[in-house]
């Protein structure tokens, strides 16, 4: 080990042998700490920690490890809550079966590979079921700012969707919150077909990203077998600071707001992994939180995520405020998969009451004198 500069650690002499994404061990006087290659430049890697370099000195002795990108869920996950690294943080059911191995990191499937997104799926919101109806393979943003409700839609929505098995994504959260969720927010009824991948937010990048990551293969994994599923991911905006510190260290250049660019390859990249599956397959189902800050929902990680989904959500604080929940503002939220997933009579009926919304909207000062 050569040399450590905040959380970057430079390694020499492994340069032929690890790759990016490998995983490295350093031993120390008091064990070991793992990391993962970032980066490398000339004869030099970057190595990022899974915790922190606490006890690390120049000159420690720096090993390959086995290369990890998998986990190996199965039917026993149902009803556990797991950490970013795929460990069960929670007991479960520890029967022996033969248990398939599933990258953390994938490629999407192919544009002509895929089904056509299937019919409605009932969430029973009926907000959402009449003005923005979600289908089944279909990816949707919810744009939210802090303290309007994220979460208590997303537990709605695990416990009254129509799908088979919920996988949820809590990444960056407070550990306070992850508790709160889990326990009265998702309840016995929420857990009972959900598995839970939990970062909280005093964890590593390498840990927060890497945990949206699994997440997104537990759901590929239950997808494989038919399964139709519904995947909650809170937030896509803390998975993208997580990329942000891991780019910024491994000397990318900081872009919009201090984005760096791999922050805009990787989003496209995670959630196109959602959506219909090939023949033979289920679908999954995405939902994606992202938190806007200030409100604004021009930001970059919100413009990004807009383009991206096939429809959007969004929270607005006044609602929320009036004591209204789920605070959705139907004037600015949009599902592209209408009218397909209406009957005719249905989008009328539905294009009729937002006309008549946008017109109360629009005169709602004057009504209130």
């Amino acid at each position: 080990m050569r040399s450590i500069t905040g959380m970057t650690l430079t390694v020499g002499g492994l340069e032929a042998l690890a790759q990016i994404g490998s995983l490295c061990r350093v031993r120390t006087s008091a064990g070991h700490i793992d990391g993962e290659v970032v980066g490398a430049q000339g004869s030099e890697l970057c190595v990022l920690p899974f915790g922190t370099w606490e006890g690390v000195s120049v000159g420690n002795e720096v090993a390959l490890i086995e290369h990890d990108d998998m986990v190996f869920p199965d039917e026993t996950w149902i009803g556990t809550v797991v950490d970013a690294l795929g460990r069960p943080l929670t007991q479960y059911n520890r029967a022996r079966r033969p248990r398939r191995k599933t990258r953390f990191r994938s490629d999407p499937p192919g544009a002509f590979d895929r089904k056509k997104v299937g019919a409605k799926l009932e969430t029973q919101i009926k907000c959402i079921d009449i003005f923005t109806p979600i289908c089944r393979g279909q990816r949707m943003g919810v744009f939210a700012g802090s303290g309007v409700g994220k979460s208590t839609m997303m537990a709605m929505l695990a416990r009254n969707t129509d799908a088979d098995v919920i996988v949820i994504g809590l990444i960056g959260e407070r550990g306070r919150e992850v508790q709160q969720f889990i326990q009265e927010d998702l309840g016995p009824a929420g857990m009972a077909r959900a598995v839970v991948v939990v970062s909280t937010g005093d964890e590593a990048p390498l840990l927060r990203k890497r945990a949206a990551l699994t997440t997104t293969a537990v759901a590929e994994y239950f997808k494989s077998t038919g399964k139709q599923v519904l995947l909650l991911l809170d937030s896509v905006t803390r998975f993208a600071m997580a990329q942000r510190e891991i780019g910024l260290a491994r000397g990318e250049p900081p872009t919009l707001r201090g984005y760096p660019p791999s922050v805009f390859s990787e989003l496209p990249h995670l959630l196109e992994r959602a959506g219909p599956g090939t023949e033979g397959e289920g679908d999954i189902t995405g939902l994606y939180t992202v938190l806007v800050d200030g409100d604004d929902m021009n930001e970059p990680i919100a413009d990004a995520v807009r383009g991206i989904v096939d429809g959007h959500l969004v929270l607005d604080r006044k609602i929320a405020e009036q004591g209204r929940f789920p605070a959705i503002d139907l004037q600015r939220s949009l599902s592209r998969m209408l009218p397909g997933c209406h009957s005719p009579e249905e989008y009328e009926i539905t294009k009729a009451a937002r006309k008549a919304l946008g017109r109360y909207a629009d005169m709602e000062d004057l009504i209130r004198l």
